[in-house]
């Protein structure tokens, strides 16, 4: 089973419904559960892929993509995100390029101890990442002040907020379906791997 509610195949869609997954197909040509299971409500799925795109896959964006999928990886361990969690972290590693470094990288957050391996402006990303995810009605301003005393901008702030606030939507939204790697094809980079 690949989620708990229906999901229609390409096969048994409607013409809006095709319109919409031609739109959410990856660069594999397939369309993945997390897009799929929206497929009951394509406006929805719309929606989701427009955010997704504009949140980690912008051209204008300016903080590393190896760190936005480390930051998405992160969201999702802290969340418990099994789905998520697969498809960012072989994301993340790919384009960390160091397996022995990638190791590491994905114990210290398993541990939820990012400063094993991380310091200044990554280490502030992913404690704000942390605090965000977990405790978001703590938030203060000092932990704004913080991110921009390790020398981030407030553009790189914004990115960093949106990556943190899609991944808590989108692990909700997968945990909350039951939605599975079944099916898919895992990770954006697969196909040159």
């Amino acid at each position: 089973m690949a989620a708990w509610i229906k999901m229609i195949s390409d096969e048994d869609a409607s013409d809006a419904l095709l319109d919409v997954l031609k739109l959410a197909r990856t660069p594999h040509g397939t369309v993945d559960n997390v897009m799929r299971v929206h497929s009951l409500r394509p406006n929805t799925m719309r929606g989701h892929v427009v955010l997704y795109r504009a949140v980690l896959h912008d051209a204008a964006n300016t903080l590393p993509m190896w760190l936005q999928e480390t930051i998405s990886s992160y969201v999702s361990i802290l969340n418990d995100c099994p789905y998520s969690l697969a498809n960012h972290w072989s994301n993340a590693k790919h384009l960390i390029a160091d397996e022995a470094k990638a190791a590491q990288i994905e114990a210290a957050l398993h541990a939820r101890t990012p400063e094993a391996v991380f310091n200044d402006a990554e280490l502030a990303l992913l404690q704000y990442t942390e605090k965000l995810t977990l405790r978001p009605a703590d938030m203060v301003a000092a932990d704004v002040a913080a991110l921009k005393a390790a020398g981030i901008d407030d553009g790189e702030i914004l990115e960093a907020n949106q990556i943190i606030g899609y991944f808590n939507y989108v692990n909700r939204c997968l945990n909350g379906l039951g939605v599975t790697t079944q099916g898919d094809i895992v990770g954006y980079y697969s196909a040159e791997e």
